[in-house]
């Protein structure tokens, strides 16, 4: 009996010693494997999706153990998403000690905007499955686009500046992103932008210098990227030629007109009544008019805002109704503006006509301001030299004070009229006694 006893007792530790050996032989119990292989990151690209867009999710597995796991049949279970390469992963793996496997799930997002919770999975051949639950975020907000500064009006061919703006109101960067401006018969200086990204809750303004033409809609076209998916918006910026409020404005007054020998000289004065500094400006006249020397062309340098200038010009012509004075100048830009001056020779006036050129490398343009009025002062004309003065009678060759002897005669003859009229019972009776 004793001996039976023994036995029994010496089966039983043959069966208990066998496990610590099949441990050895890489073997994991199933209570263990769960805890060996565990998920160590998920990654998702885009961070923060778009309502049916597509993108990636890569979980990555990690064996801290110390004995291999099999790994078989993953998934992400989620009604609102759905894994578009299902039969990536059929062959099982075994993960060693210390090693990291990958799982990249191309998937795409059928959900409105909201947060969800996906759940990854994986089944180990020694135990159950793993499952992991992780945050996918949807979000419908656009990157925002818009003008936060331009100028209070554009005027023709003068350089402004407007600043575009981006803002990004969602939770994850947005990358590759492209500005494009198009305005048609406008000048845009870049009419590209590059921003590589644009992280969450931020913004950037980008400066865009303007010179338009015409009337016209400035078009922001930006694209941009959530993760792989490419999306677009735009910002019109309506565009209205006015007058230049803060422009210059050349008046040409106290006009003389003498002639010298075959030629005519033309002085006066401008004033820049507008608000802006007009740089190198120069005086010269146009067709019918043709200038000679001394003065063919006026320099009168830079005119600060109410200031004025004498001047100097001399010309040829067969026309002295009017003379057209061609005004040209330049802002601190180095645009180039042009006014035409007609001033008139028989009624003492000239009236400002608009002229575009384009000069030099500066962009062209044209004065503003509303048309000024000057008087020919002592020595003016009211027509070519020699020709009838004031009254349609006398007058003389070159002004000046010639130029008021019909006058001068005609107030003489007045007052002695008067005299002759108060004195006329005096006279008669003198008359009588004679």
């Amino acid at each position: 009996m004793k001996s039976f006893v023994l036995a029994i007792l010496a089966a039983s530790l043959l069966v208990v010693i066998p496990a610590p050996c099949l441990a050895a032989q890489g073997q994991v119990s199933a209570s263990d494997a769960i805890y060996q292989a565990h998920v160590s990151s998920v990654t998702l690209d885009p961070e923060v999706f778009y309502p049916y867009e597509t993108g990636t999710i890569d979980v990555e597995l990690t064996n801290s153990g110390n004995q291999t796991v099999s790994l078989a049949h993953p998934d992400i279970l989620d009604t609102h998403v759905k894994v578009l390469n299902p039969n990536s992963y059929n062959s099982v793996v075994r993960l060693g000690p210390g090693n990291v496997m990958k799982y990249s799930f191309q998937i795409e997002v059928d959900a409105l905007d909201g947060t969800y919770f996906p759940i990854f999975t994986v089944s180990t051949k020694e135990s159950g499955s793993i499952s992991y639950p992780f945050k996918l975020e949807v979000d419908s907000r656009n990157l925002t686009a818009g003008i936060t500064d331009r100028p209070d009006n554009f005027s023709m061919s003068k350089k402004d500046t407007v600043n575009f703006s981006l803002a990004n109101p969602r939770n994850a960067p947005l990358t590759n992103i492209m500005v494009t401006v198009s305005g048609e018969g406008t000048e845009l200086n870049p009419s590209q932008k590059f921003i590589s990204s644009l992280n969450a809750g931020t913004s950037i303004d980008i400066p865009f210098k303007v010179t338009p033409s015409q009337d016209t809609d400035l078009v922001f076209h930006v694209s941009y990227q959530n993760g792989n998916n490419v999306h677009n918006t735009e910002a019109t910026l309506p565009i209205k030629l006015e007058e230049d409020k803060t422009g210059v404005i050349p008046v040409i007054n106290n006009v003389v007109l003498t002639s010298q020998g075959n030629a005519y000289l033309l002085s006066g004065d401008i004033n820049n009544a507008g608000i802006t500094d007009a740089k190198a400006m120069i005086l010269s006249v146009e067709a019918p008019a043709k200038g000679v020397t001394p003065y063919q062309e006026y320099a009168i340098g830079s005119l600060a805002a109410d200031d004025f200038s004498s001047f100097k010009l001399t010309f040829t012509t067969n026309d002295l109704s009017s003379v057209p004075v061609k005004v040209q100048w330049k802002d601190s830009d180095g645009n180039t503006f042009t006014s035409i001056e007609k001033v008139n020779l028989r009624d003492g006036s000239n009236g400002a006509s608009n002229s575009n050129s384009k000069g030099g490398s500066g962009s062209s343009g044209s004065s503003t301001g509303p048309s000024s009025s000057s008087s020919l002062g002592p020595g003016g004309a009211g027509g070519p030299p020699g020709g009838g003065g004031m009254f349609g009678f006398g007058g003389a060759r070159g002004g000046g004070i010639s130029s008021f002897y019909p006058v001068i005669a005609a107030g003489i003859i007045i007052v002695a009229g008067i005299v002759l009229w108060k004195k006329r019972k005096w006279l008669k009776a003198r008359f009588r006694k004679s």
